[in-house]
């Protein structure tokens, strides 16, 4: 830009805001430029010893006139200046450097000195127009140099932005940033600043000393000593200020690489093996930290030296932690350990016949299969299955003898002594079509049927839960006792239409239904269509879930029924090489199937049934020799030969196998069926042994039926929150600790509430660090549905002194980014006028 152009827009600037400008040209080097000048509106004037008339013109003759005056030499002093009463109410233009940057940012002449101060700043015009864009009316000379920060650090014109910045440079291990504020004579005032907002002093001040005091600082400030020094050297607001780094999505990578640098330097490895865990529980300002609750709690939960209760709180405090979602299975499996172990040692393993076991198992026992499952399935996507390792081997130990077999070995006395294959009043798997699909038809309601493969009734119990949490949804759940053996081919066709089943007598394992194969989806379409007049189909849900919309309401209108066969547990359990990715399968069914209730509804189907075909057994480790029956099955002939049954004619009876006639089961034909007692297996060559079904343990043979419905009215709330006031209402220290109170369980319609807390003044600015809480604590005990927060207050605190403050919690307005107040609290800061001093 030209010496001619940058004048003409200074002086535009200037026009701007006043109305008289006076143009001093003290090197008496600008009078081309000003002759040449030409302003819209704008007359031009010079001053040479015409002063008195001009002023007349100026306010008399001419009052809404904008002019220019120029005087060629410097302006006069004060007492000699005519026109000095005009000038201090109007504007004044210089030609140095300074003036005319002070000029293009309007700024006034009581900012030279910053200008002056920092020229190299100015020196770059994009620098310049990025702060002019930040520049306000009421600016200080100190918010004037913030900006100026800003603008060199690239971030928003605040010291935690400004620090986040320049850290972010240092985890990248570049220093740009700062050393443009060096060459900007702005690291005095960052320094000054650091002092004044972190209360951080150093002989040699720099952002990676700093980082390193943060942390030993905050480390100090919760425990206590960091690197063998306990001194505290910043204030509360470093510590508002690395909770509010650390949870930032923006810079949490920074975070994480200075963490882990600042934690070798300070020793934290070191300091930490000689803590309690307990006391690290609210701490997460180094990954070590983590490891350290980890390691000690997989200790304390395989000692039984840490209550199920206790565990689970503490797994809920960590997860608020930065690092949690690296850690979330560890802390999972630790938590289901947990409770496993509580469960277990509260469990009575006895029953008095087939349908009382059936029924304990319903109500109790499939806990001990549930938490099994979980725990293991978190272990294995931990992928830390050494640091696991003794913890695994007790509780598989303890779900293997003292659960799995023991409870099989009892069950086993009642299925050994029954003449035929029934526990009444449980329903048998063989009514289902009759007790639950039939009283729709008969009320002219359609139902949709998804039958997964071996969910087993723990399965279904967690997807019961599931589907309860949805809006709008209903669900119960069932006990049936499937058939024998328990299998594909014979599960799926009890669930069909039809009255008598009868297995083929051939090698197939196949299984009739009133003479029609029931193998395929095919085959069942057509047993459907003949038991409902042409209105039922079979699909798969594969095929269901690729259908659009119109597609699948055409579906449901053209029939009554519909059967969806969804297959994960068995298709990947089934296999040898997949057999150990059976809890993974489960995990993925659960998923599955409400996706495929949701586009059920969707589609306009009202009634829905979900259940499946068999259950089974599974045990992560490898199985001893013990576990497999000590003899071979034989018989005039062996149709069929599984890990849990065996299909043939005039079978051999032996004390380690249970046989059973086709007529005991409820089957056509002459078939007989064998089985291994208890949880046993049979040899059964190139076939996986930890993954199996067929028998007749309660993880078999009880299966679920949920009957889910929509409703037309929202059913779900978010849980109540209670503030719970302590001895006092009075803040008299930089710290208030706070107890919430999550007022009941949370359960299948009273949800989890999320929120955010932090202490305000009445004007509503924040004066504390904040913290988001979810509350979906589970537990009838009150105890454990209670909630220790610290909250650290900042500087700002001090402002309002004998003032009224409000811890406040806050909700998010559902698919917004703004809050609403949810429940608040009102306190008076009253700080004692010693917490003006550092020492």
């Amino acid at each position: 830009m030209s010496e001619e152009n940058r004048i003409s827009r200074a002086l535009s600037n200037l026009f701007a805001r006043h109305r008289i400008v006076f143009w001093y040209d003290a090197k008496r080097e600008l009078r081309d430029e000003f002759e040449r000048l030409a302003l819209p509106d704008v007359a031009k004037l010079e001053l040479a010893n015409n002063e008195y008339g001009i002023k007349y013109k100026l306010l008399r003759e001419e009052p809404e006139k904008k002019f220019l005056l120029y005087r060629e030499g410097p302006q006069p002093a004060d007492l000699d200046n005519w026109l000095l009463d005009v000038q201090l109410a109007q504007g004044e233009f210089r030609t140095d450097q300074v003036a005319i940057w002070l000029s293009e940012l309007e700024l006034g002449l009581e900012f030279t000195d910053v200008v002056q101060g920092h020229t190299e700043f100015f020196q770059a015009n994009k620098r310049k127009d990025a702060l002019k864009k930040l520049l306000r009316a009421d600016d200080t000379a100190g918010q004037i140099r913030l900006k100026m920060l800003a603008v060199c650090t690239g971030s928003e014109p605040r010291m935690d932005a400004v620090v986040e910045s320049l850290l972010q440079d240092l985890a990248d291990d570049r220093d740009e940033k700062i050393r443009l504020a060096g060459r900007c004579s702005l690291d005095g005032f960052l320094w000054e600043q650091m002092t004044r907002c972190y209360g951080y002093r150093s002989t040699e001040p720099g952002i990676r000393d700093f980082a390193v005091e943060l942390f030993k600082s905050c480390y100090a400030m919760t425990v206590g000593g960091a690197g063998g020094d306990s001194q505290v050297n910043l204030t509360g607001d470093a510590l508002v200020f690395l909770k509010r780094w650390k949870d930032s999505r923006q810079f949490e990578s920074s975070f994480e690489t200075l963490s882990a640098e600042c934690a070798e330097v300070l020793g934290i490895e070191q300091d930490l093996a000689k803590r309690d865990f307990r006391e690290l529980i609210e701490l997460d300002y180094f990954l070590l930290i983590d490891q350290k609750i980890i390691s000690d709690l997989v200790r304390a939960v395989a000692a039984r030296t840490a209550s199920s209760g206790d565990v689970a709180i503490w797994v809920r405090q960590r997860r608020q932690g930065h690092w949690y979602r690296e850690f979330q299975h560890l802390y999972e499996a630790l938590d289901y350990a947990a409770q496993f172990t509580l469960v277990l040692g509260e469990a009575k393993l006895s029953m008095d016949s087939l349908a009382e076991g059936i029924q304990r198992y319903s109500r109790f026992w499939y806990k001990l299969d549930q938490l099994y499952r979980k725990f293991t399935y978190h272990v294995r996507m931990s992928g830390q299955a050494s640091l696991m390792g003794s913890l695994t081997d007790q509780i598989e130990n303890l779900y293997t003898n003292n659960f799995l077999l023991k409870l099989g070995d009892c069950f086993q006395t009642f299925v050994d002594s029954a003449s035929e294959w029934e526990a009444f009043p449980v329903r048998k798997q063989s009514e289902f079509f009759e007790h639950w699909v039939r009283p729709f038809l008969r009320k002219d309601n359609k139902v949709c049927v998804i039958i997964s493969d071996a969910m087993r009734y723990e399965i279904g119990e967690e997807l019961l839960g599931l589907i309860r949490q949805e809006d709008r949804y209903s669900a119960e759940l069932e006990p049936v006792l499937s058939m024998l053996p328990s299998y594909t081919q014979i599960g799926m066709a009890a669930l069909l239409p039809g009255v008598e089943l009868v297995i083929a007598d051939n090698e197939t394992g196949t299984v009739l239904v009133d003479g029609q194969s029931s193998q395929g989806t095919a085959n069942r379409t057509k047993i459907l269509q003949s038991a409902l007049q042409g209105r039922g189909a079979a699909v798969t849900a594969e095929t269901f879930m690729q259908l659009d919309r119109d597609g699948s309401r055409d579906l449901l209108k053209s029939n009554d029924v519909i059967y969806i066969y969804h297959n994960r547990i068995d298709h990947t359990g089934d296999k040898m090489h997949s057999e150990g990715q059976a809890f993974e399968a489960a995990e993925s069914t659960l998923d599955d199937i409400v996706r495929l209730v949701k586009k059920l509804t969707a589609a306009n189907a009202s009634n829905i049934l979900v259940t499946a075909d068999h259950g089974f057994i599974y045990q992560d480790r490898t199985l001893e020799e013990s576990d497999f029956a000590d003899v071979e099955a034989r018989g005039d002939v062996v149709f069929y030969r599984d890990r849990r049954f065996v299909l043939g004619k005039e079978l051999v009876e032996t004390s380690s196998l249970r046989k059973f006639t086709s007529d005991q089961l409820g089957l056509g034909g002459e078939v007989e069926v064998q089985i291994p007692k208890s949880i046993n297996r049979l040899r059964l060559k190139g076939s996986g042994s930890r993954f199996v079904h067929g028998g007749a343990t309660l993880q078999e043979v009880v299966v679920p039926v949920l009957k889910i419905n929509k409703k037309r009215q929202s059913d779900v709330a978010a849980v109540e929150v209670d503030i719970l006031r302590g001895s006092s209402s009075v803040i008299t220290s930089g710290q208030l600790a706070v107890t919430l109170y999550q007022a009941a369980p949370v359960t299948d319609k009273i949800q989890a509430r999320v929120l955010r807390a932090g202490i305000y003044t009445t004007a509503g600015e924040l004066i504390s660090d904040s913290h988001d809480l979810s509350f979906d604590l589970s537990s009838d005990n009150p105890r454990e549905r209670e909630l220790q927060i610290r909250f650290v207050l900042t500087r700002k605190a001090d402002e309002a002194n004998g003032q009224e403050v409000i811890l406040r919690l806050d909700e998010k307005h559902a698919g917004t980014s703004h809050y609403k107040e949810y429940k608040s609290l009102r306190y008076v800061m009253r700080r004692s006028f010693t917490s003006d001093f550092d020492f």
